[in-house]
């Protein structure tokens, strides 16, 4: 018999809970999304659709596509032979053409399905104004290595004001990998490069680069989240990267160094991959982020709030001594917090009892996150903080977890042995077990 807690409804309810703050979140803030051309051949009409419920979640889209598997199609219709150098595409006055007829076509595909809000889907009849054009400034790439790229250009400017104008005007703006020079030639550019400067120029929030692979570790395992700096030396550090992967790091590195606060790559072959990344607390993608995209800090007055939501639960099994809001704001010098993307994971506080002691308080991982030792990160930023303060001793008062504390150095005493300042507000209905861990001898 399934149970009330894991029925559908329940399961769908939890769920819509946990993605609100998500959907707070993003929610008039500005994404750019790139996907390439093979997307185009084999998912669009679903992808389209995820595109739709973005927009209407309020999220300021701007889509970027590519179109190299289409151009090498009509090459080989055509008998020409495609060129490369360096996995750039040598764009002569034969390739051309193909290149403007391929950008031409699925910008009107692509156009004609959002507008259509996705026939025979939730989002049918949705209006929904998708608008393209010439926001691409463009040089030539030139003669490298001795081989010319002719009409192979890159990105010199992006017209971000005529593309902020119609985001403000409720519309998807949606960029070919083309751009003209002020001389009103035509250069193929490399779609993630335009992605990469768009969001750059429009200081978005998100560029999101849709791969064809996940961006795995040396022991294949996805890599969850990286800093700037810790993508740079993965690149440097490993040969085993497909090459899609090294370039979307390589533009993930460049839009953080410039402003954009989050790059996330993510696997274009999972279904929902958009919305499992954007609405769910870890994702399934790689986020790449200039800061840490989780980290230990000392807490402050706008985190009361989530240090509340986290710790109410505990509060009401009776894990935990109930605070006020106002107790809260009083000793928020005190607390700790751990902050996931925003949202407060884990907390606790240091309060000093006299020159010598301190007590351990409020400490709390969120249950999805009881994983990778987060509590014992917690205790231990504590310790450095207590021996900063040339404290000896650290006490915790515990109904349920002693043995938690006992396994990391603590001890039992009395309750006579407490310092004074302890004694007075010690709860003898809790009857809690007093621990101790002395710093001078450690």
């Amino acid at each position: 018999m399934t149970s009330a807690s894991s029925s559908p409804d329940n399961q769908f309810v939890r769920w819509f809970r946990d993605s609100s703050p998500y959907i707070h979140a993003h929610r008039n803030r500005t994404f750019v999304i790139f996907f390439s051309g093979e997307v185009i051949n084999e998912k669009l009409d679903t992808l389209v659709h995820d595109f739709a419920l973005l927009k209407s979640l309020g999220i300021r889209l701007v889509l970027v596509h590519g179109i190299r598997p289409q151009i090498d199609r009509y090459l080989k219709q055509n008998n020409i032979q495609p060129r490369y150098h360096h996995n750039l595409r040598i764009t002569d006055e034969k390739t051309l053409p193909f290149v403007k007829q391929a950008a031409g076509l699925l910008q009107l595909e692509i156009s004609a399905l959002l507008s259509m809000g996705v026939a025979n889907s939730p989002m049918a009849g949705a209006k929904i104004r998708v608008i393209s054009g010439n926001y691409v400034t463009a040089k030539p790439l030139g003669i490298i290595d001795g081989i010319d790229y002719c009409h192979t250009g890159l990105v010199r400017r992006i017209d971000h004001h005529a593309i902020c104008q119609q985001l403000d005007q409720n519309n998807i703006v949606l960029i070919s990998p083309i751009g003209f020079s002020p001389t009103g030639e035509v250069f193929n550019l490399a779609a993630e490069q335009v992605a990469t400067e768009v969001a750059i120029a429009l200081n978005a929030e998100k560029l999101i680069l849709l791969t064809e692979h996940d961006c795995l570790s040396e022991n294949r395992r996805i890599i969850r989240q990286m800093t700037t700096r810790e993508a740079k030396a993965l690149l440097e550090q490993t040969n085993t990267l497909p090459q899609a992967i090294a370039h979307s790091l390589e533009a993930a590195i460049k839009g953080c160094q410039h402003g954009v606060e989050r790059v996330h790559l993510i696997n274009r072959h999972t279904d929902g991959a958009l919305l499992l990344e954007l609405f769910s607390r870890d994702g399934i993608g790689t986020l790449v982020s200039a800061s840490p995209f989780e980290e230990i800090r000392h807490a402050t007055l706008e985190d009361i709030g989530g240090i509340l939501e986290l710790i109410k639960p505990l509060e009401e099994r009776g894990i935990l001594v109930k605070r006020s809001r106002e107790k809260l704001e009083t000793d928020i010098n005190d607390y700790i917090v751990i902050e996931r993307d925003g949202l407060i994971i884990g907390c606790t506080a240091l309060h000093c009892l006299d020159q010598n002691a301190a007590e351990i308080a409020c400490l709390a991982v969120h249950p999805d996150y009881r994983r990778n030792h987060r509590g014992e990160h917690l205790l231990n930023f504590l310790v450095k903080k207590a021996r900063k303060k040339k404290l000896r001793k650290l006490y915790a008062l515990s109904s349920q977890t002693m043995h938690w504390f006992i396994e990391r150095g603590f001890k039992p005493v009395t309750l006579a042995e407490l310092p004074p300042a302890m004694k007075s507000f010690y709860n003898k209905d809790r009857n809690s077990k007093v621990l101790c861990k002395d710093l001078s001898s450690c």
